[in-house]
């Protein structure tokens, strides 16, 4: 399973590089909007007790998490102070490790017959959407 996800997470960072130079606003709304149908998948997966839609949510996340990018102006900003303080680039990567150790954990703890635990990294993966939102998106 972990061998599943990380080859298309990589395909799609790959094939994704190469057609995008800059990673703009408009790339991600429709990221964020992936992620967010990604957790109603999985979600519902849970509801209808169907591993294959976890399973299927859960790559769909990690596609999608792959691919989100600290704003760019952070990513080139000159000052070590200003890119210190902001932080954004380096708590993004920590967020896209967590997520994706998630949810490779939720599907094969929901495999192994333990939905309440799976429950419980889904439940923390949501902590993570809301940690990144709340600080790095000011809401």
């Amino acid at each position: 399973m972990k061998k599943i996800l990380l080859a298309c997470s990589l395909a799609t960072m790959f094939s994704y590089a190469s057609t995008t130079l800059h990673y703009t606003q408009a790339d991600r709304i429709k990221d964020m909007q992936t992620m967010a149908h990604a957790m109603g998948e999985i979600q519902n997966g849970f509801f209808y007790n169907n591993l294959d839609m976890i399973k299927e949510g859960g790559v769909k996340l990690v596609d999608a998490l792959e691919r989100v990018e600290p704003p760019l102006e952070e990513k080139e900003e000159k000052d070590a102070m200003t890119r210190f303080m902001n932080n954004k680039v380096k708590m993004t990567d920590s967020i896209k490790r967590k997520v994706r150790k998630k949810v490779t954990h939720m599907i094969q703890t929901f495999q192994n017959g333990r939905p309440v635990s799976a429950l419980q990294d889904f439940k923390k993966i949501t902590e993570s959407c809301m940690k990144c939102h709340t600080q790095l998106r000011n809401w």
